[in-house]
């Protein structure tokens, strides 16, 4: 049995709908009533009430193990500590985690996400696959998304991100959680083979949209209060910022070159400005 945990995010539900029909799958996820595929088995997993895990993992002998959201390091190391002493205790074989591009170390949320890593490796009984996911296409859309008068002004400065397509990502997780014995030990760097800015996203939609959309880019300062004037948690906004930060001293561009990714996928990823163009509307 292979048990897929939050299935309600935008990744997890993409992976489902890769599972749906190809095996003895489960959707686990804190709100099973909610699940977005239909016809697939649910159980209740929520990594905040870690007494639901127990029953939640049993029986299960692969758990892809979707990186249990935003929240302060203590938070999310809590949650996934919890997820990996249940399938511990649950006789769980194989644990397949979503995790964050080695280049990703610049990011104020990268240390949950290394100490998650390093605890699957001490464990005795799991055998594990990392997924070092890199930064969504769809989220540079976000970061660079233009205001009302079709100007970007993220502080992006020349900076490049070696985006990647969320359903690709999707794809790879799914294929790997199907057959995790030809994946065992290893780590994989899934990121974009070529890096984009925000230049090339103001082109990419004055193209697709027809309407002019220029690239003007402030300063980290006035991101940060632009944000914390949305009412965003307090631990989002710098969060936001070192994502900024990070592109814009070109920590995130990638190696440039086919990888893990191509591998995986038996094709060449999606360029990060297709997958931009086709939604313009999400970056506008």
């Amino acid at each position: 049995m292979l048990l897929v945990t939050g299935v309600n995010g935008g990744l997890g539900s993409l992976v489902l709908e890769r599972l749906a029909g190809r095996g003895e799958v489960v959707a686990g996820s804190r709100t099973p009533d909610r699940v977005p595929v239909p016809g697939v088995p649910t159980r209740t997993v929520d990594f905040d009430r870690p007494e639901t895990l127990a029953e939640a993992f049993a029986g299960v002998r692969t758990l892809l193990l979707i990186s249990a959201g935003y929240g302060e390091d203590d938070v999310v190391t809590a949650r996934h500590r919890a997820a990996i002493e249940a399938a511990e205790r649950a006789g769980v074989g194989h644990v397949v985690y979503t995790s964050l591009a080695g280049d990703g170390d610049h990011l104020g949320y990268a240390a949950a996400h290394r100490w998650t890593e390093r605890r699957l490796r001490a464990s005795a009984t799991l055998r594990w696959t990392i997924l070092r996911n890199g930064l969504y296409a769809e989220l540079l859309g976000f970061l660079a998304r233009p205001d009302a008068d079709g100007v970007i002004t993220a502080p992006l400065g020349d900076g490049r991100l070696a985006a990647v397509a969320r359903a690709d990502l999707a794809e790879v997780a799914a294929n790997v959680a199907l057959a995790p014995e030809r994946h065992a030990g290893r780590v994989y760097e899934l990121v974009g083979e070529e890096a984009v800015g925000a230049a090339e996203v103001a082109a990419a939609l004055t193209r697709t949209t027809g309407r002019p959309v220029a690239y003007r880019p402030g300063t980290l300062a006035e991101a940060r209060t632009a944000f914390a004037a949305t009412g965003a948690a307090a631990f989002q906004v710098p969060m936001l910022v070192g994502t900024y930060s990070a592109v814009a001293h070109g920590f995130l561009a990638g190696p440039g070159r086919p990888g893990d990714l191509a591998a995986l996928l038996g094709r060449p990823p999606r360029p990060a400005l297709e997958v931009i163009a086709a939604a313009p509307e999400a970056a506008w």
